[in-house]
């Protein structure tokens, strides 16, 4: 497995919230190598690890498959199409920006941006109801091929940066998926403590919502978001970030079990994986928080891989990190 080409072909695969299909042909097609009885269920992509053996505790490795965007609300008659947020956009760096619109077929444009000749040198940031598609078409040209609800993605590619990182869109939590991956193949031909699941659910970016569905059907004893979280760049407060290439984020919370919690280091420290905390002070505003109180509740902890710029085309990863991740919650899964 090039987890390394694992990771860019999962980023540049659409899949904005609520429009996942094709990221999760994807990524299923890559979890059947080893969940053969993996499949799509109400959108989530969900295999079983290995054989069931009675009298193990489930657990499940969640990462999410979806992406933020852009959905069409309108078109104008002069042909530019209106839009809206499709989760956390980070509304600075909008114009300018190349999108494709994902209708009957694709649809190439760039956000509508004033040149600064023409702006009185205003640096206002563009509100979602002014951000506008200029695709070059014509209203009636449009019509025939995007739609009100039609989602959008930025248009976006991998590049490797200098040593182990890279810089692409949908990073988050493109990654994780990837991570999960490489974790069942490092446990390829062991025994495990647990009888494991693996979901990558859909909608985390408007309420978690595929895991939500996924957490009342599986209903594990215990419950690992994989995720991505802040990376420190210069400007931000060091104490609330990560840092790139030092290892995965281990979750600490009064929301996450503080048991696995402290599992999951223990773990990291017996096998000399580098590894770091990340302290919240509730909710995680990730799948987590859903697996944690579904049913009976689930021991639910985050373990997280530190990116920059996210929900950016520009988001920044250390390839190194997914890997440390994968060999954590490796060490952690193997039986003894």
């Amino acid at each position: 497995m090039d987890i390394t080409q694992t990771v860019i072909s999962l980023s540049e695969s659409v899949g904005a919230s609520g429009n996942e299909e094709n990221a999760a042909a994807l990524a299923l097609s890559m979890l059947r190598e080893y969940c053969p009885d993996a499949v799509i269920q109400n959108g989530n992509v969900i295999g079983h690890f290995g054989t069931h053996r009675e009298g193990l505790p489930s657990l499940v490795l969640d990462a999410h498959i979806d992406q933020v965007g852009f959905i069409v609300t309108y078109i104008t008659d002069e042909g530019f199409v209106k839009v809206g947020n499709i989760g956390g956009i980070d509304r600075r760096l909008l114009p300018a920006q190349p999108v494709v619109i994902h209708g009957k077929q694709d649809v190439k444009g760039v956000i509508c941006s004033v040149p600064p000749h023409l702006s009185n040198g205003s640096s206002k940031v563009l509100s979602m109801e002014d951000a506008a598609i200029d695709t070059g078409m014509t209203k009636d040209e449009l019509y025939q091929v995007i739609a009100q609800g039609d989602t959008i993605t930025f248009d976006v590619s991998c590049r490797k940066l200098i040593g182990s990182r890279i810089t692409g869109g949908a990073l988050d939590d493109r990654c994780g998926v990837a991570a999960l991956l490489y974790t069942l193949k490092l446990l390829s031909g062991y025994e495990t403590a647990y009888n494991v699941t693996v979901i990558f659910s859909t909608q985390e970016e408007v309420g978690e919502r595929g895991a939500k569905i996924g957490a009342f059907s599986l209903a594990p004893d215990i419950a690992i978001a994989v995720d991505v979280s802040f990376a420190y760049a210069i400007g931000e407060e060091e104490s609330k970030c990560g840092y790139l290439g030092k290892g995965p984020m281990i979750g600490l919370s009064p929301s996450l079990s503080r048991e696995i919690s402290d599992q999951l280091i223990n773990t990291a420290e017996s096998a000399g994986i580098p590894y770091q905390k990340e302290v919240m002070c509730g909710l995680t505003s990730t799948n987590a928080d859903r697996y944690s109180v579904s049913r009976n509740g689930a021991k639910t902890c985050t373990v997280s891989i530190p990116l920059r710029n996210m929900h950016t085309p520009v988001e920044v990863i250390d390839m190194s990190d997914v890997e440390m991740t994968a060999m954590l919650l490796a060490a952690f899964i193997k039986e003894g």
